[in-house]
């Protein structure tokens, strides 16, 4: 699948928050809230999202308009509360990746991801462009998007692959705190029974070629079953 620079709408600023907790019940390990999205939404209608949405005009610092990081943390704390009606702050969030939808898809999107621990709000969505919420482990989420019962984005399905390493939330917060922001600008692929998103620091992303020998970071989308492979090597 080839992309043109060109003709690739622009990529719409917004923002995200994963907002997670220690189990209530269950085996351990942290729980991620996930919204579904009204079918009838032109962007992901029907998926199961973090909340979030566009970084509006108000989101901006009249004395900083250039700090799209400040602007984007305002619009995830504003988006929680309007779509989940939680009640963040924002010096609760922090930076975990940024996400540009491939330059191949019609609708694009430069977004901010945050994560940030859960308060003591209840879940409240509008019923309208947010239909219904869960909280899930990031294994029970995966399990569910490779057994078909729910749709998941790429974006979500690799920030809860990594997430899924966590036992409690401050294991997770530590984590985002120590190391640097991940920064996808995915080439999208065609393959045999599906797609594969390659991303930056695969040994292919510079030549668009699935083959390339070397190291992988990807996101392989067969029909049926989704693979985040992040590996040093690959046997050829």
């Amino acid at each position: 699948m080839s992309e043109n620079k060109t003709t690739a709408p622009p990529a719409i600023p917004a923002a995200t928050v994963i907002v997670l907790r220690d189990a209530e019940s269950g085996p351990k390990g942290i729980e991620v809230l996930l919204l579904r999205r009204n079918a009838k939404t032109a962007f992901h209608g029907g998926a199961w999202v973090f909340p979030g949405g566009h970084i509006d005009p108000e989101d901006h610092n009249p004395d900083a308009p250039d700090d799209m990081l400040a602007a984007a943390r305002r619009a995830a704390v504003r988006e929680a509360q309007e779509e989940a009606g939680l009640n963040l702050s924002k010096a609760d969030l922090l930076y975990f990746s940024h996400w540009t939808t491939p330059l191949v898809r019609p609708k694009r999107f430069s977004t901010w991801f945050f994560v940030a621990p859960a308060g003591r709000d209840a879940v409240q969505v509008d019923g309208a462009e947010i239909n219904a919420h869960a909280w899930m482990s990031p294994y029970e989420a995966l399990g569910a998007r490779q057994a078909g019962e729910l749709e998941l984005p790429p974006p979500t399905f690799v920030s809860l692959t990594k997430l899924s390493a966590f036992e409690t939330v401050e294991d997770a917060l530590a984590y985002v705190r120590g190391r640097e922001p991940d920064i996808f600008f995915p080439k999208l692929e065609k393959v045999e029974d599906g797609y594969c998103s390659i991303y930056h620091g695969d040994a292919g992303y510079e030549s668009s070629n699935v083959d390339e020998p070397g190291r992988r970071h990807r996101l392989w989308m067969r029909k049926g079953d989704w693979r985040y492979e992040l590996a040093q090597e690959h046997a050829s």
